[in-house]
Order: C-alpha cells, then sequence, then structure tokens
C-alpha cells in the first residue's frame, strides 16, 4: 500500500502539472482520479493494517471486514471525483477553449500512465496472493487510470493535431463516466462482502473432495454446510453427523482432522464443527439454515455432490430436512 501512495503521488503531480501548463480539462480529469487513487490508498492501508490484527476481545471473528469498508469508502470516493469532472467538463463543453502546450501534457501524463501500470500489475498479482480485497481494489483502480489515461492521451492528441476543441471536454466526460463504473463495481463488491456473501463455488469445490473423503472413510455423513467471507478470511460451519455409540473423544478427534483437512484444502480457512447423532430426528431440519432454491428445492434431491449446499457451493446434501432413515439415498 505505501508503494500504491507513492505512485498516487507521483502521478498525481505529473498529470496535475500537464493540466496546468495545457489548460486541459481532460487532463485535470485525469489528475482528478490520481488524487482519489491517493486518498484511497491511505484509507486501504489503514484498512490492512487493522484487518490484520488477531481477533480480540471486541472483535472475535478478528478484523477482515475492514478491508469491505475501506473498498467502499474508496468507491464514494470515485463517486465524489466523478461528479466533479462531469461538471467541471460540461461548462467547458459549453465554452470550449484552445489547449496549451499540448506536447509537454502529453508527455507527461504517459509517464504517470506508465508509473500507474507498473504499479498496478504489482498490486493486484499481491492482492490476489494474499486475498486482500483492499489491495487488489487499489491495484485495479490504478489499472483503471492508466485505460483512462490511455484514451485522454488519444483526445487530446487529436485535439492538437486537429484543433477540435470541443474534444477535450468531451473526453473528460468519457474519464468520468469510466470512473463512475469503476466506482460502482468497488461498491457492489464491498456491500456484498459486509452481507456475508459465501465462499466461490470454485473454492468451496475443494472442501467437497474433503468432505466425500472423510464419508468414504467413516460411517458419517456432513450437513448444513455454509461459508462466508470477511475480507481474507473465510469461515466454514458445518454439522458433523456420528453414530449414536461414539464417544465425545472420538467424536472430536474426527471433528479436528475434519477441520485441518479443510485447512490444508481452503488456506487460512476457519472451520467450526457441530456434531449432532446421526440417528437422532433433532439432528435434522433446522430452519434457520438457507433453504434450496430451483429445481433442487421443487424436488428436494440432491446428490452427495449435486447442484444445492448451504455454503452456496453446489457440493453437499443440502440443508433441507433430512431423516435419519434417509441418509445415504441422496435424499434432501
Amino acid at each position: 500500500m505505501l508503494l500504491s501512495m507513492a505512485a498516487a503521488v507521483v502521478t498525481a503531480a505529473l498529470k496535475l502539472v500537464a493540466a496546468a501548463v495545457t489548460g486541459s480539462v481532460g487532463f485535470l480529469s485525469d489528475a482528478m482520479e490520481s488524487l482519489v487513487n491517493l486518498a484511497a490508498a491511505a484509507v486501504g492501508l489503514w484498512a490492512v493494517r487493522l484487518a490484520a490484527r488477531p481477533p480480540d476481545l471486541g472483535h472475535h471473528f478478528g478484523h477482515g471486514k475492514a478491508e469491505y469498508l475501506s473498498a467502499a469508502l474508496e468507491g464514494a470516493l470515485i463517486f465524489v471525483a466523478a461528479g466533479a469532472i462531469v461538471w467541471t467538463s460540461v461548462r467547458r463543453l459549453l465554452d470550449p477553449v484552445p489547449i496549451d502546450e499540448a506536447g509537454i501534457g502529453l508527455a507527461l501524463t504517459t509517464l504517470a500512465a506508465l508509473v500507474n501500470l507498473v504499479v498496478g500489475a504489482i498490486l493486484v498479482r499481491t492482492g490476489r496472493r494474499l486475498r486482500s480485497i483492499a489491495v487488489e481494489a487499489d491495484g485495479r483502480h490504478l489499472l483503471t487510470d492508466v485505460v483512462t489515461s490511455s484514451g485522454v492521451l488519444v483526445g487530446i492528441g487529436l485535439v492538437a493535431l486537429f484543433d477540435w476543441y470541443a474534444l477535450d471536454p468531451i473526453v473528460a466526460l468519457l474519464v468520468g463516466g469510466n470512473v463512475l463504473y469503476t466506482g460502482y463495481g468497488l461498491l457492489d463488491r464491498s456491500v456484498t462482502g459486509l452481507l456475508d456473501a459465501s465462499v466461490p463455488a470454485e473454492q468451496m469445490e475443494e472442501v467437497g473432495w474433503v468432505l466425500d473423503e472423510i464419508r468414504r472413510r467413516e460411517p458419517v455423513d456432513v450437513h448444513a454446510v455454509r461459508s462466508r467471507e470477511a475480507g481474507h478470511q473465510r469461515f466454514v460451519y458445518l454439522h458433523l453427523l456420528v453414530p449414536d455409540d461414539w464417544t465425545v473423544k472420538r467424536g472430536h478427534d474426527l471433528a479436528n482432522e475434519l477441520s485441518a483437512a479443510i485447512a490444508d484444502a481452503l488456506p487460512g480457512a476457519h472451520t467450526f464443527v457441530h456434531i449432532e447423532p446421526i440417528d437422532d430426528p433433532s439432528s435434522y431440519g433446522h430452519d434457520y439454515l438457507p433453504r434450496p432454491r430451483g429445481a433442487a428445492a421443487r424436488g428436494n434431491l440432491v446428490s452427495r455432490r449435486g447442484a444445492e449446499d448451504s455454503g452456496g457451493a453446489g457440493l453437499h446434501r443440502g440443508v433441507g430436512p433430512v431423516g435419519p432413515g434417509e441418509r445415504g439415498r441422496g435424499t434432501n
């Protein structure tokens, strides 16, 4: 994040100088986006440091959601910047003016775009590796800035070549629209995360193989599988159905083994296992679980690795009311 802040300072300075020298609202809109990048990088740095803190007495599940707050704030800042860009551009469109020293402005903006390209690629790759939405969002924002800067360069270049002065504010309006789109994407993703979105299906697929292996080896079953994400943290909740005559220790040992296997399949995941007697009717039909939808809900029939599961991944038996006499038949 410090790298992102340094890049934002450099690029914002280059673009502001380009805007001041040329008087172009296209360059000015590009500079305003870089200023938003700088503010977002500062907020992202705070969020990443907060999210890395271990759980405490006031936050038993850690601080992972701080990254979603960071992304939401960055999205809001983008909307503010886009509004300012549109306002300035419309005024210039109604009263176009010539651009001065276009060559200098083009050179400075090109240099700024190259800085953003390198730093943005590094941040996106690092964010994916660390599973940090704040770092990845910051990197994608910089890469988006490269795209908008490229459009600005083409537009201002055409203005300089053909004296199409009205094209300058039109380019700025296009930049504003692209900025709005980026802000919407960040807000959508952050809101989804704050609402406890489930772990993506392709990641939960790995958990499904672990559960199938446990079912194959032991006379047990698993149901009521749920999951959620909080920034780089992932949580898996499930019910482990064991034979009624098992001791507490035997069930506990298998639960520990299952948790460790899931952590290997889904690195960094925290698994919460609730043990239930497999032949007790009260172990089934939990009303607080998500209900199946679509064809599985109508037919109420899913295979062990079918299309319905309570974690949203399409792996397990589902969450419907399964009776003790129905296990092993692929019935929900």
